[in-house]
């Protein structure tokens, strides 16, 4: 690309509305746009690492012989209520009505219309496995979209699904995607791992997560270097191997903590140190509501307690209902003489002589013991914390930020029970066709690539991914041997079949050499006054120094040097 007559443009200072330095350099490298809140216009270099990436999925997903097609975003609402979905998308799906009346929403995932397509060819056993794949966009109605494109209300998904006649046949499938992905994000040069997540409203066997490492992802890992374990922290196990304390039982006291309605607060006035407290806390479950115990430095783990519950909601209670159930001030609830149903962590079996609210304003107990009190059920209802034991080896966990970037899923027959997805076996009974699911956001890989790819000056790409992998710069465009040069050189490079982008303009050097380092070419190659010697100066992106190459040898040497950090 000849920069001189073409739509290209850079930003000098920091944009206001990105909250992310990845939003913030895409911006001003002119790669992408905001046109509303959640939803980006992607430019023209933008676009083509956003089919870079693209290209390296695709070539991954061939290679697992998945086949492509594509499905529309405008899907009838029966669709997902055939599914059992459309209660579990809520608001976070974007509905509308034709002329008709007839309901429609935009699709946030396709795993029912990839159902009914693979209906389509399923009759008997004979007929499977195979695997579909598109790339199309899907739409979520995100409440707070923020950091760029990592959480969008618009975003383009590579979504892939298997198909099989037994969970044998999903596991080889399964097994065939997670190395396709690890291919994929390996070719990106992504810094990732691979962590066992909830499967959440896709339901299904199991959920694993491909997470860029990112001090800005929303999403926390738990991580032993021991063991290699990893997971993401909203289904974390935490140990029940605390040792229970020698301590002797003390007489049940109430006592009187006005003004104090935090654990922190009641810690202070009672000179009591937080371990030694529970918390009770009042949510509704499925608008039931419910009281959960954990001890006061911990928190609660809402996915932990819908999967123990097999919830389909999990919510606060409002402080109407707090109120109501535990007849006191938000604040005050507790366990001794609940009216409502009581869960206990099972880290507070191990503990004695505690202290509740007391279900009365400005009181708690003090001297609690398990045989105060009733707990309908005891289990691991906690988030686990940093330096907690690993569930699988003992040693302590810490914790990374991750940016999600994949999935996969082993769906089983949730979905073909529910649009009824079946074919004849040897036997010539029906049976359920076993299905996997498999993600990948480009968009969020891109992101995830600035993130970790950047400096001072700009972006850093990764040479296959980057718009372009040359960049020229001719120092004087009125210097007519420099002009002449570059151009023959940016044509012998565009002939090879190397992205390279000339710049022509009628600029400063200053302001060429600052575009090229904010949009992050690869190489820069720059035609100035080595040329007198027969020299260009040729420049790595990430290296300190530039070298001076004959010019009858600088061809060679980029396609070496290119070769050489692909």
């Amino acid at each position: 690309m000849k920069l001189k007559n073409s739509y290209f443009y850079t930003i000098r200072e920091n944009v206001k509305d990105e909250d992310s330095t990845s939003g913030n350099l895409l911006v001003r490298a002119g790669m992408i746009k905001k046109s509303s809140s959640g939803v980006y216009m992607y430019m023209p270099m933008g676009l083509k690492i956003l089919q870079n990436i693209q290209n390296i999925i695709r070539e991954e997903m061939n290679k697992a012989n998945a086949q492509e097609v594509l499905m529309p975003s405008l899907i009838p609402e029966e669709v997902y209520e055939a599914s059992g979905r459309r209660k579990g998308f809520g608001s976070s799906m974007f509905s509308l009505k034709d002329r008709f009346d007839k309901p429609f929403v935009l699709g946030p995932t396709h795993e029912e219309l990839f159902a009914v397509a693979a209906a389509m060819k399923i009759r008997s056993y004979k007929d499977l496995p195979f695997n579909l794949y598109q790339f199309q966009n899907k739409f979520r109605d995100e409440p707070r979209p923020r950091f760029g494109l990592i959480r969008v209300r618009e975003f383009i998904m590579k979504d892939a699904y298997s198909f099989d006649t037994n969970e044998e046949g999903l596991n080889t499938s399964y097994q065939k995607m997670f190395e396709a992905y690890q291919s994929s994000f390996d070719r990106m040069k992504l810094n990732y791992t691979i962590v066992k997540a909830d499967t959440g409203i896709m339901g299904g066997l199991l959920s694993e997560e491909f997470q860029a490492l990112s001090p800005i992802g929303e999403d926390t890992l738990v991580i032993c270097d021991h063991c290699h374990y990893s997971c993401n922290l909203e289904i974390a196990e935490c140990l029940d191997n605390a040792e229970k304390l020698d301590e002797e039982s003390k007489t049940l006291s109430l006592v009187h903590t006005p003004n104090v309605g935090t654990i922190k607060d009641v810690a202070s006035f009672l000179q009591i140190p937080e371990e030694k407290f529970v918390k009770t806390l009042i949510y509704k479950i499925d608008g039931v509501p419910m009281a959960f115990m954990v001890r006061g430095d911990r928190e609660l783990n809402e996915v932990k307690i819908q999967k123990l519950l097999s919830a389909t909601t999990v919510e606060l209670a409002d402080t109407f209902t707090v109120e109501t159930v535990s007849k006191a001030a938000v604040g005050f609830a507790g366990p001794i003489n609940s009216t409502i149903d009581v869960i206990m962590d099972n880290e507070i079996k191990h503990m004695s002589n505690f202290i509740v609210g007391a279900n009365q304003t400005d009181h708690h107990y003090i001297n609690v013991n398990l045989n105060d009190f009733k707990a309908k059920m005891v289990a691991d209802i906690r988030l686990i914390q940093e330096g907690d034991p690993c569930s699988k080896c003992n040693h302590p966990v810490h914790f990374e930020k991750g940016i999600e970037i994949g999935n996969t899923f082993k769906l089983g027959t949730k979905y073909a029970k529910a649009m009824d997805l079946l074919y004849l076996d040897q036997n010539n009974q029906l049976q359920e066709v076993w299905m996997g699911s498999y993600g990948i956001g480009p968009g969020r890989c891109m992101a995830a690539l600035a993130e970790q790819y950047n400096d001072d000056k700009g972006l850093l790409w990764p040479m296959n991914i980057a718009p372009y992998k040359v960049g020229i710069v001719i120092i004087n465009m009125k210097d007519e041997l420099q002009v002449k040069t570059g151009e023959k050189l940016y044509k012998t490079l565009t002939d090879l079949g190397i992205d390279t982008i000339l710049d022509d303009r009628d600029e400063r050097a200053g302001v060429k050499f600052n575009d090229f380092d904010l949009i992050g070419t690869p190489i820069k190659l720059t035609v100035g006054k080595a040329l007198l010697n027969q020299e260009v100066e040729i420049k790595l992106r990430t290296a300190s120094e530039s070298q001076n190459i004959p010019l009858d040898q600088c061809i060679d040497y980029l396609k070496t040097l290119i070769a050489e950090n692909e």
